[in-house]
């Protein structure tokens, strides 16, 4: 089956498709054991764009803990989404996203550095929400789960997108 609108990003300087959403059903129970961890990771990435919320956020527990590049853009993505208890648990899983000295931090703000259109894209798609199903419970949009993980993640961004400065003074 052909995935649905289908989106790009970089990774790794490498082009990545992703599906928006995936109609397939989970693999039986226990057919997932015998896959070696890189493979269960990436079939987790894959249904956390599952078309159910849950599943997605079955999902997404696996790999809220993963620092690889190719793992940004599954998360970010559920970002820009309406699912609020999703947006909770990334960001009690994001307990580093704001440390820059972190694995965490480095990975998300190298992955978004190199992808700012998306990156604004899903800064657009949160306050769109928020603002169609979340303002009456965050009248405040900056306090809206989205947005605050959004911010963090922009801060990242910036982080690992400002020139590097020279160790020796000009003359």
């Amino acid at each position: 089956m052909k995935p649905a609108l289908p989106f790009g990003v970089t990774v790794d300087e490498q082009p990545l498709v992703i599906p928006y959403r995936i109609y397939q059903a989970e693999p039986p129970a226990g057919a997932e054991t015998s896959l070696p961890p890189t493979q269960l990771a990436i079939l987790n990435c894959l249904y956390t764009r599952h078309h159910d919320g849950r599943v997605r956020q079955r999902r997404l527990e696996h790999v809220l803990t993963l620092n690889e590049p190719w793992v940004v853009p599954y998360v970010v993505r559920l970002v820009g989404e309406y699912v609020l208890e999703i947006l909770l648990d990334i960001r009690r899983g994001f307990v580093e996203l704001d440390e820059p000295t972190t694995p965490q931090h480095a990975v998300y703000g190298q992955v978004l550095a190199a992808n700012p259109s998306f990156l604004a894209v899903t800064r657009q798609r949160v306050a769109s929400y928020w603002a169609c199903y979340y303002r009456h419970l965050y009248s405040d949009r900056r306090y809206y789960p989205g947005s605050t993980l959004i911010e963090s993640m922009r801060a990242a961004a910036r982080h690992h997108s400002a020139p590097t400065r020279s160790r020796h003074p000009r003359v």
